[in-house]
């Protein structure tokens, strides 16, 4: 090949012309050929990957690269965890664990430096108002 013919090929031009192009090559046949599976298809294969012991075969079978196989395994992973943050974030009642026997006459408790006030359910709202006035600090 002559010098001229490489220099033509290559495309070491700066100025930004734009010049047809004069080959176009079609490839048949890829091995990188991009299909589409459906979420039924990934989740069977992925089932199946479960019970075997060599992926790379399980990934031959199905014409798929072992890569993709682990990248739909990943993915279902990230999907079960999330799914279950959502499940985990609805808030709950956390049981009470006490040392002491609970009382159930007292409807409230209130500590205010160091003296503890016991409101009752049937005490009047009034008189535990005042007691709680009186009970607050000066400032």
């Amino acid at each position: 090949m002559d010098d001229d013919a490489l220099t033509t090929a290559l495309d070491i031009r700066t100025e930004g012309r734009r010049e047809p192009v004069r080959r176009l090559e079609v490839f048949s046949n890829m091995a990188g050929r991009r299909r589409a599976w459906s979420l039924e298809q990934k989740l069977a294969i992925v089932a199946e990957a479960e019970h075997c012991d060599n992926l790379s075969a399980l990934a031959r079978r199905h014409d798929i690269r072992t890569s993709q196989l682990y990248t739909w395994r990943r993915e279902l992973r990230y999907a079960c965890q999330a799914q279950k943050k959502v499940q985990d974030a609805v808030p709950q009642f956390v049981p009470i664990v006490a040392d002491a026997p609970v009382r159930t006459d007292i409807a409230i408790e209130i500590d205010i430096d160091g003296a503890v006030v016991r409101i009752s359910a049937m005490a009047n709202a009034d008189l535990a108002a005042a007691v709680v006035k009186a009970l607050r600090p000066v400032r």
